[in-house]
Formats: structure tokens, sequence, C-alpha cells
């Protein structure tokens, strides 16, 4: 991943000064290169009002909103202590599989905030490739991801529970390497087939859920397994 960081002056002062303080150096974007173990997405922040029934709104984001944060144009602000940042960032690799945080929590001194927004997302089918630079489009054929593991988190920030949706995940059969006298590929063997169904995992209970359902959940941690060429053919076919 690629992060650009470029230092802000003060709001506070004059706009003479902030011009001249731009054209040092210390204040040129600078770009460093970065491997993750997982992506953040930031929530928009919720509103407070509430509608005619007196009812708290939950707002809706596509999940593309968010993910926007990696195009490599969008910029965010990094307030620091004394310092204030521009940072975006851009993706060079997508890994077998992903792992997204939504950012439903925010802590300051005195307690521990939820963000009840609903991501919209799909279940299948999320192509990646306009988050990657243009040079490394080329090296990567396969951007499309599909949902494996969702966790949700319910309830307050202190007192919630998590509940977690699972794809029994149906593996595709890959050519092996030929036999040692030489004859055609083999093909590997899956030892457990799985049944392509969705099951909602509670503590010790098990059920099956319809992916329908998990789309309306207060989603915290995903992860997204890359479809490779075998099974993006058996997709199309």
């Amino acid at each position: 991943m690629r992060i650009f960081t470029k230092k802000l002056p003060h709001p506070d002062l004059p706009a003479e000064e902030k011009a001249q303080l731009l054209q040092n150096s210390e204040y040129q974007e600078m770009m460093v290169e970065s491997t993750f173990m997982y992506l953040t997405l930031d929530l928009p922040t919720a509103p407070l009002y509430k509608d005619e029934k007196e009812q708290l709104i939950i707002p809706q984001v596509p999940l593309f909103s968010i993910l926007a944060k990696f195009n490599g144009a969008t910029e965010k602000e990094y307030k620091t202590y004394k310092e204030n940042f521009l940072k975006r960032f851009q993706l060079t690799k997508l890994p077998p599989y992903l792992i997204f945080c939504i950012k439903r929590f925010t802590k300051n001194n005195f307690f521990v905030e939820k963000n009840p927004t609903i991501v919209n997302f799909p279940i299948t089918n999320v192509d990646l490739r306009e988050y990657l630079s243009e040079e490394v489009q080329a090296a990567h054929t396969n951007t499309t991801y599909d949902l494996i593991a969702n966790i949700v988190h319910d309830g307050k920030p202190s007192e919630g529970s998590y509940r977690i949706h699972v794809l029994h995940h149906v593996s595709v059969p890959r050519p092996g390497g030929g036999d040692k006298e030489g004859g055609p590929p083999s093909v590997t063997s899956v030892p457990s087939q799985g049944t392509g169904k969705w099951y909602e995992l509670q503590d010790l209970q098990v059920t099956d859920i319809l992916p329908q359902m998990i789309t309306l959940s207060e989603a915290y941690i995903q992860i997204w397994k890359r479809r490779e060429e075998d099974e993006t053919n058996q997709q199309g076919a």
C-alpha cells in the first residue's frame, strides 16, 4: 500500500503565513510504501437528530463509498496533539484474503461511542480493480472478491454481544501436477465439499441464515476471499 502524507499549517495562522509554510519541504507531500494486515473503513458521522416519531435515524452507506479511502485520490485529515496531516491511500497489491475492519467505535477521554450506520454491501462479486494503481492493474488478473465471513456487534459498546456469519464455502477442484510416469495432470481431490450455505454462530448456537439478512446487520469485521480463475469461470458458466 502507498501512503501519501502532507503536513498542514495550523488553521489559526494568517493566510500569508500559511502560503509561505506550504512552500517549505516540510509541508510537501511524501509517499511511503507499507504492508497491511487489514483495511480500516471509516464510517460517516451518525446524525444526532430524530425523525418525526422521535426515533433516532440510522443512516446507511454503500460499501464502495467507504472503500473510496483507498482509491489514491480521496484525502482525509488526521489530527494529532500538535499537528494536522492530510493522507491518502492506494493499494498496490491484492492478497488472496482481505480483512475489512469497519470503524464503529470511537474513544474519547470519557467513554466509548458506537456508530450504528448500516453498511450496504453485496455478498459476492466485489471488484477492487479501481483501487489499484494503474501500473499494477495489469499484473492482477483476478480482482473480484466474495464475502466468506461477517462479524457483527449488537448492542451498546460496553454491553454488546457478537454474532458471526460464516459461509460453508464450496471448494473448486484444482489441477494437480501429473503422475510420476508423465501422464496427464491429475485433479486434486477435495476431502470435504461445502454446501454453499450461510450459517450464523452465536455462543454455542448455529443456525441457517439467508444471505439477504446478512446485509442488514451492523457489520464490524469482514473477511473476503479473492475469486480465482477457475471459480470465475464457474460463476460465468
